[in-house]
């Protein structure tokens, strides 16, 4: 039965503590096939006062947000058509990449692009995946199925999906799109 110890300063709330905990309990699973009741974690919180480095004590940094949080909104905020509020939440240097389509950056770009391609599409998720990729870029990969109407107003469903986003801070700095629409049209 693995067990991992952890030091905090205190000051993190029980969402922050609960998100460590279930990625601390990953990572062992990563590495040792246990069941995921079977990795103990335990937080030990120290009072800020109480904790000294290089000759200064130290405030706790802030925990990140939540990435599968910051693109399930983008997502809904894509959804509703919000463009303004959606493109707010991306990088400056933002770049996505769609099926068949050069590299676009702006939220504008999408929509000229799929305009000739569907009247509406819709995502069902099937899942989300996050991880840490490098010091600063998170990786949320989604995943599911999509529906919506053609052109010419027949619909559509059941197209697989996955899209995988890279998260720096709080925005959203690439989107790469693969999905099954090209050859669901080609036979439609």
């Amino acid at each position: 039965m693995p067990i991992v110890e952890v030091h905090l300063l205190e000051g993190y709330d029980s969402d922050d503590k609960r998100r460590l905990g279930e990625a601390l309990t990953d990572a062992v699973r990563f590495v040792i096939p246990a069941p995921s009741d079977a990795v103990t974690v335990l937080m030990h919180e120290t009072k800020a006062e109480a904790y000294m480095r290089g000759r200064m004590q130290r405030q706790p940094a802030p925990a990140s947000s939540d990435p599968v949080e910051i693109i399930r909104d983008y997502l809904t905020k894509m959804e509703q058509r919000d463009l303004e509020a959606a493109g707010a939440m991306l990088a400056d240097d933002f770049t996505m990449q769609f099926p068949g389509a050069a590299p676009m950056t702006s939220l504008e770009e999408l929509v000229a692009w799929s305009k000739p391609r569907y009247r509406s599409v819709r995502k069902c998720y099937d899942g989300f995946d996050a991880m840490q990729s490098s010091d600063d870029v998170r990786l949320v990969y989604c995943f599911g199925t999509l529906s919506g109407e053609w052109l010419d107003g027949t619909s559509f469903e059941g197209i697989r999906f996955i899209d995988r986003f890279e998260v720096v801070g709080d925005k959203i700095g690439r989107q790469d799109v693969w999905n099954d629409m090209g050859e669901v049209k080609a036979h439609a």
